[in-house]
């Protein structure tokens, strides 16, 4: 009746929704491929986008609705759109998360309500007439969902987790911790430096995922949600999303401190850093606790541009940071940034690509409204004590979750060296990702960067970028 077409997208952007304008009319699909073939154009590369993925990373892609292909857009989550029909678009947010500080809540108050409305999530999230299973890392997130699952739930669980040889990465130990106190099965999927393997698996996912691969971590990813498949499971339960609410990286440690400097938690704080966090930094360049209390407005850890990524470009390029404003707290208003605009909207498009390729249902329970909300109650000294961030939901976990990974101040994330994939002292690897004839050639010094690396001290910022540019290369060639 009113002739109009009316889109929206879910509040935290956990399904994709692209369109397209074109001479003929609004084209929208939950992947680009269909767009494509829906309107028969050619679509063209997005050298902007191209760029800050290879020289700002991943966190710089969701800044504004474009993709890696021209005039195709995204809408943003939580945003409903209205097009009429003369293709006039309306766009409007129908949800925006407020900071709403309960500054006399108490820690036995925070992590108890935070426990009711994430069991009431995990309980939405299980509901399911097929086998669930979980994806398990060794850290405190998926812990205390599968520990969860099995313990309140009673619920019969598999948990399935890949294991890097590489020390850094490895969670073996932990996964095991977890999987032995649940007496639950636990489905272990060892990495393999083989780069047949390696080669044909990025190339046909950089195809499927309509750009480039943004990190090892959804690389790896793409063999648990195939090992999931394989083994009868339709539903798998992920941790996304727990630290953009609850702290979980390294600088929240810097940024809380920033946003209690004037308060009496801070001594006792930067004491905690000092002694429990300090000595387990592995990156220089979050070794100041007085970095956002100097600085407020640095942002240099966000893209890593410490590192000098960007003496390798051969292009120019006017990307400038850009940061959205939902708070004046510095930590929240960081977090929120990541929430919905850095980090999860990248894992959430991966991860859903990577599930609906072997048709799999992924559910993120901590991607919850009434969760975040209270998430936004919670006063910041209360995220991050005792040299532990995400203490609430710690303190939640208790009896829950085993004692020892609620109590591991170390954090290894999901992730993998690119050296545990290919081996990178290979002839023809190296032929390959240094290949001046091919068009990443355009974007990358590649010369330069091959004079400055040593291929068999290979640091973390460098293997990152090695990925970025061969997933690059093979998004390039499918052209």
């Amino acid at each position: 009746k009113k002739k109009i077409l009316f889109l929206s997208r879910d509040p935290f952007g956990e399904k994709p929704l692209y369109y397209y304008i074109n001479k003929d009319g609004f084209y929208f699909a939950s992947e680009i491929k269909f767009i494509e073939s829906l309107t028969n154009d050619k679509l063209e590369k997005n050298d902007n986008k191209i760029f800050q993925n290879l020289f700002y990373g991943y966190k710089s892609l969701n800044k504004t609705n474009e993709t890696f292909f021209k005039n195709i857009n995204i809408l943003e989550p939580s945003t409903n759109l209205i097009i009429d029909l003369d293709i006039k678009l309306q766009s409007k947010k129908y949800w925006i998360p407020k900071l709403d500080i309960n500054y006399s809540m108490k820690s036995n108050e925070a992590s108890d309500e935070l426990k009711n409305i994430l069991l009431e999530s995990i309980k939405l999230r299980m509901r399911s007439d097929v086998p669930i299973a979980f994806c398990l890392s060794g850290g405190v997130d998926s812990g205390f969902l599968v520990s969860c699952g099995k313990k309140i739930f009673g619920k019969e669980i598999s948990a399935f987790s890949i294991i890097d040889e590489d020390e850094r990465y490895n969670e073996k130990h932990e996964i095991e911790l977890i999987s032995n106190d649940l007496g639950i099965k636990s489905n272990l999927f060892y990495l393999k430096n083989d780069k047949k393997i390696f080669f044909e698996r990025l190339k046909k996912l950089t195809k499927y995922h309509d750009g480039p691969i943004a990190t090892i971590s959804y690389y790896i990813h793409s063999f648990l949600s195939e090992k999931i498949s394989d083994s009868g499971h339709k539903v798998a339960i992920s941790g996304t999303g727990a630290d953009e609410l609850f702290t979980g990286y390294y600088d929240h440690f810097l940024l809380q401190l920033e946003a209690i400097k004037s308060t009496n938690f801070f001594e006792k704080n930067l004491d905690d850093w000092k002694k429990y966090i300090n000595p387990i930094l592995r990156n220089k360049f979050l070794k100041d606790p007085f970095l956002y209390i100097d600085d407020p407005k640095n942002r240099d850890l966000v893209f890593e541009k410490n590192f000098n990524i960007l003496k390798y470009s051969k292009k120019k390029n006017n990307f400038k940071f850009k940061e959205n404003k939902y708070c004046d707290e510095l930590l929240r208003n960081r977090m929120l940034n990541e929430m919905f605009n850095e980090v999860v909207p990248v894992i959430l498009k991966h991860d859903d690509l990577n599930s609906m390729y072997y048709s799999v249902e992924n559910r993120s329970p901590y991607l919850d409204r009434n969760l975040l909300k209270f998430s936004l109650t919670i006063p910041p000294h209360l995220l991050i004590r005792d040299g532990y961030q995400k203490k609430v939901l710690r303190d939640a976990s208790l009896h829950i979750l085993n004692n020892k990974i609620v109590n591991n101040r170390k954090k290894k994330g999901f992730n993998a060296s690119i050296n545990s994939l290919i081996d990178l002292t290979d002839k023809d690897v190296e032929r390959y990702i240094f290949d001046r004839n091919s068009e990443i050639s355009e974007f990358v010094d590649l010369k330069s960067l091959k004079n400055d690396i040593n291929i068999n001290e290979i640091p973390n910022h460098i293997s990152k970028f090695l990925f970025s540019i061969i997933s690059t290369k093979f998004f390039l060639e499918s052209f």
